[in-house]
């Protein structure tokens, strides 16, 4: 094998070694962003159920059909 080709090889290499790291910082990045959206997200979903809760439904108030 030549020099030159090695030296192709290893430079093709070490830019694969690079972009894998710039991928993974990337997902990395992502990951936590989606953690934080699903923590966002389960919030809202909480605030809500309890604004649904604290206020008066008319279901709540009528009375319940004849078959129960």
């Amino acid at each position: 094998m030549s020099d030159e080709r090695l030296v192709n090889i290893e430079t093709k290499l070490a830019h694969q070694d690079h972009l894998m790291i710039e991928l993974n910082d990337v997902i990395t990045n992502q990951q936590d962003r989606i953690m934080k959206l699903e923590e966002l997200c389960s919030s809202l979903v909480e605030r809500v159920r309890s604004i649904g809760d604290s206020m008066p439904g008319e279901a709540s108030q009528e009375d319940p059909p004849p078959h129960y």
